[in-house]
């Protein structure tokens, strides 16, 4: 019953989330930009801790992968935290996926000290993830005033 009610409560905040923030769905336009030129308000922060694979898969991947496609935010970041580093570090379908979302230009971060203590550190950055410790940089992210969405 818990998984049924915070199932429910992240597809509200998703569906509330896109809703306030759709934009023009056209053009493949993806330039780098320098972040700090950004509002706040147009910066979005996923911050990804659940070992769920279904919840990767079903909501935080297709989720990162289509706001960037379809431009939702100016400025999006997946930050990899606690034991989802653990479990993309062992499934071959989550590894694709997210050299797929580093290709399409979302920032892929995780925390150096969760995948230390999973052992995984080697792993993410193979991938192609930006691995370092990140309590301050989430931290400075909340008071900078992005969105964060945390799953």
């Amino acid at each position: 019953m818990k998984q049924k009610v915070l199932i429910f409560t992240v597809l509200v905040i998703l569906a509330l989330t896109a809703a306030s923030h759709v934009k023009a769905q056209t053009g493949d336009n993806l330039q780098t930009r320098d972040t700090l030129k950004i509002p706040g308000n147009e910066k979005l922060v996923i911050l990804w801790t659940s070992g769920d694979r279904d919840v990767a898969l079903k909501m935080v991947f297709m989720y990162t992968y289509n706001a960037k496609k379809y431009k939702w935010w100016d400025d999006l970041t997946l930050l990899v935290w606690g034991p989802s580093a653990k479990l993309l570090s062992e499934d071959k379908e989550l590894q694709d996926y997210i050299v797929k979302l580093i290709e399409s230009g979302v920032a892929v971060e995780a925390c150096k000290g969760c995948a230390d203590m999973y052992g995984v550190s080697g792993k993410l950055e193979e991938l192609g993830v930006n691995v370092y410790y990140t309590g301050k940089v989430l931290t400075d992210y909340i008071k900078e005033g992005r969105n964060i969405l945390s799953l």
